[in-house]
């Protein structure tokens, strides 16, 4: 009896791209229409597939070029620009074979894509560390020097201490650790991604608690950016104590 399409529409759908090769080799003779778009998709998908694989080992260039340094850390910050909320930096370290993919710069992932690779990055890596400056750190020490003091606080909560960092753009001061600052490195560098991802996705977390207390400045959906819900806000009700004072003055008397 011959196999209904919707199964082997399912079969395609269950199995892993390790197995796609193995399907399209038991089908491909069937020339049903359904049964042909469903392997002209898994074809597809292997192409998507092997095009990423590639992207990530040009990601890969600095791990391979400092690979006998040692362990190698990627530094990365996120929220220096809202006006509310903490500044976080996370640090990564993975493992010399690591085969993560899709890491990126944070911004340029869906908020679905960071949390999966969040929870992929904090299972396979050697070991990650996050750091935080508070809004009231940020007003006493300005917002360059408190990303800084993140950025050394994460290095310090690493399980294992690195032998070279990779930073996106930066070289952090009082830190005896070799640097190596890349600019756009977390669109250059797999491990500077993953401190990129761990660190906004802390940070995002961290924003819709806040958003739990302080429900009128829509803090889950802005993340304590300069949106126009949160301005309004900020004029109608004033500043809460995570606003950072130091930069709203052009909001609140």
């Amino acid at each position: 009896m011959e196999q209904k399409i919707s199964e082997i529409k399912g079969l395609f759908q269950a199995a892993n791209t390790d197995r796609l090769p193995e399907l399209i080799s038991m089908y491909e003779q069937d020339e049903r229409g359904g049964v042909q778009a469903v392997i002209t998709s898994a074809r597809k998908k292997l192409v998507a597939l092997e095009k990423e694989k590639a992207r990530i080992e040009i990601m890969k260039e600095y791990e391979y070029r400092y690979a006998q340094a040692g362990y190698i850390c990627g530094i990365d910050e996120v929220g220096r620009g809202p006006l509310a909320g903490p500044v976080v930096a996370g640090a990564v370290i993975l493992p010399k074979d690591c085969q993560i993919l899709y890491l990126n710069d944070s911004k340029q992932l869906s908020e679905k894509k960071r949390e999966e690779l969040y929870d992929v990055i904090m299972e396979k890596a050697v070991a990650t560390g996050i750091g935080y400056a508070s809004p009231e750190r940020i007003d006493e020490i300005n917002i360059l020097q408190a990303t800084y003091e993140a950025m050394r606080a994460a290095i310090s909560n690493l399980a294992v201490k690195p032998d070279i960092l990779l930073n996106d753009a930066v070289t952090i001061p009082d830190v005896d650790i070799k640097q190596v600052p890349i600019i756009k490195g977390d669109a250059k560098s797999v491990s500077i991604a993953a401190a990129s991802i761990i660190a906004k996705v802390t940070r995002d977390r961290l924003m819709v608690e806040y958003d739990s207390i302080f429900p009128e400045y829509g803090f889950a959906s802005n993340k304590g950016y300069g949106a126009a819900v949160h301005i309004e806000a900020l004029k109608k009700y004033g500043p809460t104590p995570i606003h950072r004072r130091s930069f709203i003055g052009n909001f609140v008397d």
